[in-house]
């Protein structure tokens, strides 16, 4: 009788907690991991560091794995778990949508169990691929006919704010910059052709900017080896005719990616950017880019579309990718998101937003230099929050809910849930939300 007492009792336990957990409003939550070639090694790796510490039970760091993206989100192809429960966290949201989405998010976007966006930690020792990511048309387009190589319909523009040093390939250069590459490096016009040399120089334009690119990108292998191994000499020889920058650069991407068309494409004809933590850029679909080095938070709609141009060994779809791109040549500062005020915060936290121009995602960075106490007023909408440095407190005080909040830590927020966080320590503690509003 008495074993039997005690089966009920814990069955009731458990079903109790799985009822409170279903309507708390603040929880914690597991993202996970990926291990693509161009992530930093072990622990050097922010996303193997957040990643063991929130999920220890399965996340033990190999110190000779790259650790490159850590997702956060309801994306299938990894999607993340409620940390008490095990199960997805769209799962949850499919039992009470208006709780955790919010009847306005629900309306504009039509999922009842899926987050408008994704968002990530990215740890990068090695320069991603130069892509671009289709628009909402295009993606419905290239999903339709090729479902292998775009497995979803949606577009993704995406922001990168920086939590170290960064730097970043972000659009093409001005027009008058390309034309004095085209002038003055050799190799470039050798590549791209006499006759598109020509038309490019005596009228540098979007669309001879296009043709410029495409020969770049469709010239052929054997021959695009051929002069980046005579460009990388150059850079080696003659560094004040690229620049110094420039020649270092062109230098260690050689390194990584050996005579790839990335040189000429990337190095030649887009910006670099470099951001300083804290520091953001917000890139539109259709736009060229790359990251090249740092760690970063990445939040993007909820896609994972990208049509490829160089420094990968990966499926370049070169046709679409240069009909596609918009070919807008605006300098750096202008692809840099400036941090916006949060007057929904307060106390004593600085709070910054980094409120792009879509509707799907905006980031909030929350920062304390010393202990304390700030309040977050509700959001209208579903929010995840990772803890990049520092320990404190998450509390929602309404429901009596206070979670320890240690780097690498991740959380849900429900719609409207008016948060506290503290930091005890004379440390910095700060945390980085990612969050729809619609």
């Amino acid at each position: 009788m008495d074993c039997l007492f005690s089966l009920f009792s814990f069955v009731y336990i458990q079903l109790s907690f799985c009822l409170k957990e279903k309507n708390m409003s603040v929880f914690r939550v597991v993202g996970g991991p990926q291990n693509y070639a161009w992530g930093k090694l072990g622990s050097s790796s922010a996303v193997a560091r957040y990643a063991a510490a929130n999920d220890p039970e399965h996340v033990k760091i190999d110190e000779n794995t790259p650790y490159a993206e850590l997702w956060m989100g309801t994306h299938p192809k990894v999607p993340t778990i409620v940390y008490e429960t095990g199960k997805p966290l769209s799962e949850l949201i499919a039992q009470n949508p208006s709780k955790y989405l919010g009847d306005k998010v629900i309306a504009k976007f039509g999922s009842s169990k899926e987050l408008p966006f994704l968002y990530k930690v990215l740890s990068i020792k090695k320069v991603l691929s130069i892509q671009a990511h289709p628009d909402k048309k295009l993606a419905q387009q290239l999903h339709a006919s090729d479902p292998e190589h775009y497995p979803d319909d949606n577009h993704k523009p995406e922001m990168a704010v920086a939590i170290t040093d960064f730097e970043a390939f972000c659009g093409f250069k001005p027009l008058a910059a390309i034309k004095h590459e085209l002038e003055t490096i050799p190799e470039f016009a050798e590549l791209v052709g006499e006759k598109a040399t020509k038309d490019f120089i005596a009228n540098p334009s979007k669309e001879n900017l296009k043709n410029v690119f495409h020969r770049v990108m469709s010239s052929d292998e054997t021959f695009i080896a051929e002069v980046a191994t005579k460009l990388v000499k150059r850079s080696v020889e003659e560094p004040s005719l690229f620049g110094n920058e420039l020649a270092d650069l062109i230098q260690r991407l050689n390194e990584q990616f050996p005579k790839d068309v990335g040189l000429f494409c990337g190095c030649l004809m887009l910006n670099h950017c470099n951001l300083k933590s804290g520091e953001a850029m917000f890139l539109q679909a259709r736009e060229p880019h790359a990251y090249i080095s740092g760690d970063i938070m990445e939040c993007m709609a909820a896609s994972d579309n990208v049509i490829r141009a160089g420094f990968t060994p990966k499926f370049k779809d070169v046709e679409v990718l240069v009909s596609s791109l918009t070919y807008s040549t605006n300098p750096v500062e202008e692809q840099k998101q400036p941090p916006a005020p949060f007057p929904r915060g307060s106390g004593d936290a600085k709070f910054a937003l980094y409120d792009p121009p879509i509707d799907e995602f905006s980031v909030l960075q929350i920062k304390f230099d010393n202990a304390g106490k700030a309040q977050m007023k509700g959001i209208d909408g579903p929010s995840i929050v990772i803890v990049t440095e520092g320990t404190g407190k998450l509390n929602q005080n309404d429901e009596n809910i206070s979670l320890d909040a240690f780097e690498g830590g991740v959380y849900f927020i429900a719609p409207g849930a008016e948060v506290e966080l503290v930091n005890e320590s004379s440390k910095p503690f700060i945390l980085y939300r990612a969050f729809c509003e619609a």
